[in-house]
């Protein structure tokens, strides 16, 4: 439930405050005819989401035990790239979104078109609901407990929209930077747990070589799959379930939390391990990147900057 709840409250509070900065835009170019416009196209966004979960939860029983797993490790990998993509996208234009946003508004209001305004606030927060939907869905998937995450989602996106609501009346001030810095960091982390479990379903479908395939290494003794260091690449890292039953809370505390599972094949160790390497060392080069320069620091560029020339302005 935790880990949804973040999940919740942090692309709830990113659309929340995407609709605040365009309402309250509309508001200030005393255009309130337009905002039912508006608020139909983030009706329509939200609508789709729900629609694509529906889809997604109910369409699985009709299909195969393969035909599953290749679509929920295809889907898990889909929501994997939107996540790697928005929070990457979120650390470069995170400043200018305001501005790029209500010259969206205007160029909108500027056509003229009823169908304008409504794209605009359909665009501005479909692109989140789908990503939430993709994630959420995956991570039910891998969790087996929907309704406790499902309840996580749910009052994460209501704290998200009382957040939001809050922050555009003036009544609550909060570091959105520091928020979103932390927020991304364990994105990050759930993303590469999110993209093992891909893994490990892909391994089931027989899509990848793993412990369910011909590939898998074989005790010449007992038949089994082996385990730890002479099971690589395709057999299985470790099986700690003696110890921590796949089902027990902890296990999924661990899963939601660290993307970590009882019994986990090389590959997953592997893909985990890459991810988590690349990704968040280029998410923490992106957030030192948008430190504020230190007065010192500024002081001394300053100082050693070519004096202007004799006579100019």
């Amino acid at each position: 439930m935790l880990a949804t709840f973040l999940i919740g409250l942090r692309e709830g509070l990113e659309a929340a405050l995407v609709v605040g900065i365009l309402v309250a835009y509309l508001r200030r170019l005393d255009r309130r005819d337009a905002l039912p416009r508006l608020w139909a196209g983030v009706g329509l966004a939200v609508a789709l989401a729900l629609v694509i979960g529906a889809v997604l939860t109910f369409g699985a029983y009709e299909l195969t035990f393969t035909a599953q797993e290749l679509i929920g490790g295809g889907l898990s990998l889909l929501a994997v790239a939107m996540v790697t993509w928005m929070i990457f996208w979120m650390q470069r234009a995170g400043r200018t979104m305001k501005a790029t946003l209500e010259g969206g508004v205007d160029r909108a209001l500027t056509a003229g078109g009823i169908w304008a305004l409504v794209a605009i606030g359909f665009v501005s927060v479909a692109r989140e609901g789908i990503e939430t939907t993709l994630l959420l869905w995956s991570m039910v998937q891998s969790f087996g407990d929907a309704p406790s995450a499902l309840l996580g989602a749910l009052l994460g996106l209501t704290a998200a929209v009382l957040l939001g609501w809050l922050i555009a009346r003036g009544a609550l001030r909060l570091d959105l930077r520091r928020f979103f810095a932390w927020t991304g960091g364990f994105l990050v982390i759930v993303a590469a747990g999110v993209l093992a479990y891909a893994v490990m379903d892909l391994q089931e479908a027989g899509a990848l070589p793993g412990p369910f395939t011909a590939a898998a290494p074989l005790d010449p003794a007992t038949g089994a799959v082996l385990v730890g260091a002479a099971a690589l690449p395709f057999g299985w890292a470790f099986d700690v379930s003696a110890a921590i039953a796949p089902g027990s809370p902890l296990a999924a505390i661990l899963q939601a939390t660290v993307g970590f599972m009882p019994a986990m094949t090389w590959l997953q160790v592997i893909v985990w391990a890459l991810y988590l390497a690349v990704v968040g060392t280029l998410y923490v080069r992106g957030i030192r990147g948008q430190r504020p320069r230190a007065p010192r620091d500024a002081a001394v560029a300053a100082a050693s900057s070519p004096l202007p020339q004799q006579g100019a302005a």
